[in-house]
């Protein structure tokens, strides 16, 4: 307890820009909570099939992808905040474009173009550029909590937008007004919410750009070895998380369950806050036994419970083991990001969060489709065995290759203890 106080307290000495990417991660998260699940109800209400469902969610990552490298490779020549501006600028197109827009092939393309984010988790254009920002607000030691506090506030935000999600259910019933303008009145909401993140950014302050960034020098140089092995297991991981993402689990209660959106929402909802404390448990957690270590040893156990879900005779049954797998499957996202800006030199955070959040996207852009397709056989949940397996193969070879490289806190508090430990044993044998 006194661990999560001071990470709370710690708080106010930070600069600005951390308190301003926070906020920017609140509104955006509050976003992508409650269209995450309008857009499978959407799509449902545009009787679009689970495999065209599958391939909008895809399309949404391959994009989210390819604009996600760029943004790393060219934030520090363009200027960080320029480059969030931007994005916020395609977030406020792709909610009006959804919103007046109902053919397949017209959504795909603003799907893959747009920010539209189907996982309403950490697949994001404007997550690199935030995460290289964040650690150079704080010490190192104080830098997982940051993340968790940063991840904290996003997944409270996402939990509250799935519940906010039941808002249309209950304008139809209150006004009877047609399921589909209002679902489009929702995406015009999250275009609106863009402006909003637009305005945060520009009170980012000059400390936030890169240092005389070089215009000769290469994204990835002496990281590029670490970061492309970890960019490899975490494909395994996203690939087992695309057929997962939030709204397909959605299509596949109302498929498997006959649930309404507004409930749906209220799962997610709980879901969520399950999710979001565990962010703070989990800085506690790393700064006893390490950072892989917390990543892989509370990922495990959710994987079974994942793959438990399907098996569940009833709704509530299967509703009670996903709410206990998010309270543990997400306690790895600040870890994990906190790890990754550990171990790479500080002038490539941005580029070192973009590869490894590509590969985190390209690889989950895959699962939707095959997740759609698998659930239009049949409803039983296939999606989520195939989910659970894999990510417990990510977790025992992420364990295999790097519990051994530690980040600078954990090699600081081990010569310490050495340290320690030889001035005791010193101190006896004079004695003796």
């Amino acid at each position: 307890m006194s661990h999560l106080l001071t990470a709370w307290s710690s708080l106010r000495g930070q600069r600005t820009d951390a308190h301003v990417l926070m906020a920017t991660r609140v509104v955006r998260s509050f976003g992508d909570g409650f269209v995450s699940l309008v857009l499978a109800r959407y799509l449902v209400e545009l009787d679009f099939s689970g495999l065209q469902i599958g391939l909008v969610a895809t399309a949404t990552l391959l994009g989210t992808s390819v604009a996600t490298l760029l943004v790393g490779a060219l934030a520090d020549r363009l200027g960080r905040r320029r480059v969030l501006l931007a994005a916020a600028v395609l977030m406020c197109g792709t909610g009006v474009g959804f919103a007046t827009s109902s053919q397949f092939v017209p959504l795909l393309l603003i799907a893959l173009v747009g920010t539209l984010n189907p996982t309403a988790g950490d697949v994001s254009v404007f997550l690199p550029v935030e995460q290289a920002i964040l650690p150079q607000t704080v010490s190192d030691r104080q830098r997982t909590a940051l993340f968790a506090r940063y991840n904290l506030g996003g997944a409270l935000a996402a939990a509250c937008g799935a519940l906010f999600a039941g808002v249309p259910g209950l304008l139809e019933h209150a006004f009877g007004w047609p399921t589909l303008d209002i679902l489009r009145g929702m995406f015009l909401l999250y275009a609106a919410f863009a402006v909003l993140v637009a305005m945060l950014y520009s009170r980012l302050s000059p400390q936030a750009e890169v240092a005389a960034p070089s215009a000769s020098r290469v994204p990835l140089g002496r990281s590029r070895a670490v970061v492309f092995q970890l960019s490899a297991l975490f494909a395994v991981d996203a690939f087992a998380g695309g057929l997962v993402v939030q709204s397909l689990l959605a299509f596949w209660l109302f498929e498997r369950f006959g649930l309404s959106l507004g409930q749906a929402g209220a799962i997610f909802f709980a879901a969520g806050t399950a999710a979001a404390f565990s962010y703070l448990v989990a800085a506690w957690v790393a700064e006893r036994i390490g950072l892989v270590n917390t990543m892989v040893f509370t990922h495990l156990p959710s994987n079974v419970l994942l793959a438990l879900v399907p098996l569940m005779p009833t709704a509530w049954l299967a509703v009670a083991f996903l709410i206990a797998r998010y309270g543990l499957s997400q306690m790895d996202v600040p870890t994990r990001q906190s790890y990754v800006m550990a171990v790479v030199d500080p002038e490539e955070r941005a580029a070192a969060a973009s590869v490894t959040g590509v590969s985190r996207a390209l690889a989950s852009a895959t699962g939707p489709a095959l997740a759609g397709f698998l659930l239009g056989l049949t409803t039983f949940g296939i999606p989520l065995l195939l989910a659970g397996a894999l990510k417990s193969l990510y977790d025992f070879a992420l364990l295999a290759k790097f519990r051994a490289l530690r980040p600078p806190e954990e090699r600081l508090a081990a010569t310490s203890g050495t340290r320690w430990q030889q001035a005791t044993s010193d101190r006896q044998r004079k004695d003796a």
